[in-house]
């Protein structure tokens, strides 16, 4: 993989798409930068979860368990179902499980 460099030289355009990709990894970063909703992650990545059953994985209040999701969800890394009275979620796309794969490396993996 080749990260960009920005030189002097560089069209308007490239540094426009760069900007804009940076500003999206950032907002990206700043959603997962919350404990609670890092662990709703790694819990979806084993599959779909219900609130209830994020509660008691997480050991934590349904009213701070929808919090955090509601930021995923305005983020667009999960995606709820509902299914009568229960809501189920979902990783929206592989991106969170990438990270959640480079943070394993980075942090947990002995090396």
């Amino acid at each position: 993989m080749n990260l960009p460099v920005m030189t002097a030289d560089m069209a308007d355009e490239e540094i426009e798409e760069i900007v804009s990709k940076a500003t999206s990894a950032a907002s990206f970063l700043k959603a997962i930068s919350h404990e609670g909703r890092l662990m709703i992650l790694c819990h979806l990545v084993s599959g779909e979860k219900s609130v209830t059953e994020l509660e008691d994985l997480l050991s934590a209040r349904q009213a701070a368990v929808s919090q955090q999701l509601s930021r995923l969800r305005l983020e667009g890394l999960v995606v709820p179902r509902r299914e009568g009275k229960a809501i189920y979620y979902r990783l929206a796309d592989d991106k969170p499980r990438k990270m959640l794969e480079c943070v394993y490396e980075l942090f947990c993996k002995d090396t």
